[in-house]
């Protein structure tokens, strides 16, 4: 399969770019500013959660190896892991997003925010995985663990500027990455993947603020396009990525962990549904809920808020089960299955 990375477009007054100061990454866009992790904190202490976790088993459709071998290969599908962790065969590829199948997205095995499910299917029994796509460095998205399981087994990782070192520090050959920033394209056969912005952060540690990159992405194939939005607040960037490469017949549109207090990081329910008119979407999949608890919400809620703004606006929600296949550009009926789980 070759491999190729087409340059950045040139900058210009109508594109977002990101830019560095001080050796760090900025936002394109001016955006206000998140309450302190003080204040953040005082509020996890003081404040009366409800239904924070779900209390019955979320529903998992389990997956083997040789199931997702037996995927047609002509018919590009998706297949949510959990949280934001897809499984996509695209042009008859096999690709990963975020996969994160630790127990907990924390820095810590003992502490931190734990699995309400478990994935579909043991990492270790995944093979011909053609690569990898990583939107940015936090642990709830880069996970170290699976990682570790996949360095060996997948061809190709693409990951924004920055994130790369991650991987290598993790023993992740260099030719097996490639690393974009926005507006970057890598082609893998018939396969192009397109790096484009989002108005986030990076960091795993005290003392690496904004030291990697993060991005959303253009997922192009000789069939079917698909966005996914990695962790974004809602920014006039979403419009020039659907003038640009919309419509998209499939968006994964982040829809959880949002609050008011890190409101330019994150995107309500409301917002994820602009964000998807705004690039052309046609079907929209919510995903970075109902895995991890990181909000103040319930864990119902995204998708709940989601259901109904969709249902007024016209717009295709699909919300497959945790190992359900989509079929990107059917008309398939997905079902609201949290409800039966309040």
């Amino acid at each position: 399969m070759s491999t190729s990375i087409a340059p950045a477009l040139a900058a210009d007054n109508s594109i977002f770019n990101t830019t560095q100061l001080d050796g760090k990454y900025q936002n394109s866009q001016a955006s206000p500013a998140n309450s302190s992790a003080w204040g953040i904190l005082w509020r996890y202490v003081t404040e009366r959660r409800v239904d924070a976790t779900p209390t019955n088993a979320i529903p998992v459709l389990p997956l083997t190896a040789a199931s997702l071998d037996a995927l047609p290969s002509e018919q590009d599908s998706v297949i949510r892991f959990g949280h934001s962790s897809v499984y996509m065969l695209v042009g008859g590829q096999r690709w990963l997003i975020d996969p994160v199948f630790s127990q907990r997205t924390s820095p810590f095995s003992f502490i931190g925010p734990k699995r309400f499910h478990q994935p579909p299917l043991n990492l270790n029994e995944l093979d011909n995985i053609d690569g990898v796509l990583i939107s940015h460095d936090h642990y709830d998205h880069l996970d170290k663990y699976s990682i570790g399981l996949l360095k060996d087994k997948v061809k190709h990782f693409v990951v924004p500027e920055g994130v790369d070192q991650h991987l290598i520090d993790w023993g992740v050959k260099p030719e097996r990455i490639q690393r974009l920033r926005w507006w970057q394209s890598a082609k893998f056969g018939e396969l192009s993947i397109t790096a484009t912005p989002t108005q986030h952060f990076s960091g795993r540690g005290l003392f690496d603020g904004n030291q990697t990159l993060w991005a959303s992405y253009v997922i192009d194939s000789p069939n079917k396009r698909i966005f996914f939005s990695g962790d974004s607040g809602y920014f006039d960037g979403f419009k020039q990525i659907g003038e640009r490469f919309g419509p998209f017949d499939l968006t994964m549109m982040e829809t959880g962990a949002y609050d008011k207090d890190w409101s330019a990081v994150h995107m309500t329910p409301e917002q994820a549904l602009q964000a998807h008119l705004d690039l052309r979407g046609q079907a929209m999949m919510p995903v970075h809920n109902a895995t991890f608890d990181l909000a103040f919400h319930s864990w119902y809620e995204p998708l709940e808020r989601i259901s109904a703004l969709s249902q007024q606006a016209g717009v295709e929600l699909v919300t497959p089960k945790i190992g359900e296949v989509f079929k990107v550009g059917q008309n398939q009926t997905t079902e609201a299955w949290w409800r039966d789980l309040k």
